[in-house]
């Protein structure tokens, strides 16, 4: 629980920070998508590798490995000199994250039976409200403070002494686990999927400030060869030794394929909707980090009350419903924040968003935490560590094109706003950055909108936890 709350401050404390970083060290808009396109993009790259080797070489050992190198990596970041070192700081963050990550949800799965592990997933999700509440006004205060003449730099030093706890922690309460069946690392799957990845989020980052050249499309569109060559291989060694980089018989396994499936599109929506919202409120609004951190503290607070709720007491009783009734509820509050942004234009006020945020808030905390639980529920114990990572893959993957696409959803408006003189003549940039905020809004509740017709997939009911639920009530 500290590896997983460190991850999520440290996704959550980086977005309100930007502007600053962007000031301090003089990055483009590029380098600024990369901080945090590149941290997701190689937490994603090697995810699915990070829970694999957990498998094989122990999920404890590899989740050691992951925290002391995510602490290392942190320290680097906070002393970076410039964009470059601070990209690659933060790549080198992603990928120790990609080893610490998978261990927390397989270390999980296989520990705890399935009638309990409904009470350690609420446990999980009231972290993640934990991590949402944090990571903001973390950001907001250590950058406002500006300690020691530092500024930004604190919001990455702060992870040592957590990292240092974990650690220690982690040594002496956690029990070394493995796969049943000794499996070997497909390097050749590592080298493939990775590869397909990088086709596909640096055209579609780097895009926007290249004037979309003509080798970036193509680069997109040949990244889904490579993966489709990818799903081949894998295919191919399964045959052949039985240890593929991912377990493909997993996707036969429908909770699993749908949960999957709205892992990705889930991803693609947080990582639109939070670099837009701070850079809307920070360069569009001109607002303090300490303000902007204070105005999301209604979404967050929301996200870890539902999400506690969702798990202990709604999803038992009503099952995918509160899925749905999650991506409905955040669609509303969209729509609400939509509204409100155009009515009140530049003249906006952080007590104007808390109605919008918080029905947000409470959607997302209905989905987060009660869909790991959903996917994992059919998934064999000798496989969670691959299945760990490809779920958390999937979330990234979805975070990273995400995060890509702010270049066309929202940059892209402004780029015509500021060119055309229209509203920007009148507002300036803010005024562009608020038209911006609006449009790349309503890409968000388009992929909310899919995500709501993807969860009809899942099943009614998780039933291994319904019965093992059932089966604990019987022998008590």
């Amino acid at each position: 629980m500290t590896a997983a709350f460190m991850d999520l401050v440290d996704v959550t404390i980086v977005n309100i920070a930007i502007p600053s970083m962007e000031r301090d060290l003089g990055a483009s808009f590029g380098a600024i998508q990369w901080i945090t396109a590149g941290y997701a993009l190689a937490f994603a790259a090697g995810l699915i590798t990070g829970g694999r080797l957990g498998d094989i070489y122990g999920r404890k050992r590899l989740f050691l490995i992951g925290i002391t190198g995510f602490t290392i990596a942190s320290a680097l970041c906070g002393f970076a000199v410039n964009p470059e070192m601070l990209v690659g700081s933060r790549l080198l963050q992603g990928a120790m994250a990609a080893m610490m990550v998978p261990q927390v949800l397989a270390i999980i799965h296989v520990t705890f039976p399935a009638e309990e592990r409904g009470k350690v997933f609420g446990m999980f999700g009231a972290i993640v409200g934990l991590g949402a509440v944090s990571g903001p006004l973390l950001g907001a205060l250590l950058t406002q403070w500006d300690l020691l003449g530092l500024a930004w730099r604190p919001i990455f030093l702060i992870n040592l002494p957590v990292g240092i706890a974990g650690v220690l922690l982690g040594r002496r309460f956690i029990t070394e686990s493995r796969a049943p069946k000794a499996l070997k690392l497909d390097l050749v799957g590592v080298v493939l999927v990775t590869t397909a990845l990088l086709m596909l989020i640096y055209p579609l980052t780097r895009g926007r400030e290249l004037g979309w050249p003509l080798w970036g499309h193509l680069c997109m569109a040949a990244s889904l060869v490579v993966l489709t060559g990818f799903v081949a291989y894998e295919r191919r060694k399964t045959r052949k030794d039985g240890s593929p980089l991912v377990e493909l018989s997993l996707f036969k396994v429908k909770s699993f394929a749908a949960g999957i499936a709205v892992q990705l599109t889930f991803g693609v929506a947080l990582g639109i909707f939070f670099l837009v919202w701070t850079l809307y409120m920070q360069i569009g609004l001109g607002w303090s980090p300490l303000r902007a951190g204070l105005t999301g503290v209604p979404f967050s607070i929301a996200v870890s009350v539902a999400a506690g709720l969702s798990v202990q007491k709604l999803v038992p009783r009503f099952g995918r419903a509160v899925l749905q009734a999650g991506a409905l509820t955040m669609i509303t509050g969209l729509l609400l924040y939509i509204w409100e942004a155009g009515r009140y234009g530049l003249e906006i006020h952080s007590w104007q968003m808390a109605l919008p945020l918080t029905v947000m808030g409470l959607g997302m905390g209905l989905i987060v935490a009660p869909l790991t639980d959903a996917v994992l529920s059919g998934v064999p114990r000798e496989h969670s560590g691959s299945a760990s990572g490809l779920i958390n893959t999937t979330q990234q993957m979805g975070n990273a094109l995400g995060l890509g696409l702010v270049s066309v959803v929202f940059f892209g408006v402004v780029d015509e706003r500021l060119a055309a003189g229209g509203p920007g003549g009148q507002g300036g940039p803010g005024a562009a950055f608020a038209d911006g905020f609006q449009h790349a809004l309503w890409w968000v509740v388009a992929v909310l909108a899919v995500i709501f017709a993807v969860m009809f997939a899942l099943p009614a009911r998780a039933r291994e936890r319904a019965e093992g639920a059932e089966a604990a009530e019987a022998a008590s």
